[in-house]
């Protein structure tokens, strides 16, 4: 199995989970392929993100979401288009969590891989 993460960012956050506040959370494009079929997820990890340097990720408050499964490969348009709906499908996982992303707040500058 090969996992690739397409994007990741940190943003700004508020969300209560085990009775933790949560200000940070962690946003995840990620390719998952294995014996020719590909899957892509979106992924929310809220975090305490207690100053400007925690980055501690607690993976107690995460959920994903699978936005994409079928055979073939990894494709840069299929990326693409999928990255398109990322913000509103990212929305719609961490409201699962009751959580809330700031995103005109990023922590830190986007990765693609």
């Amino acid at each position: 199995m090969k996992c690739i993460d397409v994007y990741k960012q940190y943003f700004a956050a508020d969300c209560v989970y085990n009775g933790v506040k949560r200000r940070g959370v962690s946003v995840a494009l990620t390719s998952i392929s294995e014996s020719g079929t590909i899957k892509y997820e979106v992924t929310v990890s809220f975090f305490p993100h207690a100053d400007e340097s925690d980055f501690s990720i607690s993976y107690d408050a995460c959920a994903s979401t699978v936005i994409y499964e079928g055979a073939g490969r990894r494709s840069k348009k299929r990326e693409a288009a999928l990255f398109e709906d990322l913000r509103s499908i990212a929305d719609e996982t961490a409201a699962f969590l009751d959580g809330k992303i700031y995103w005109d707040k990023p922590l830190i500058e986007a990765r693609f891989g």
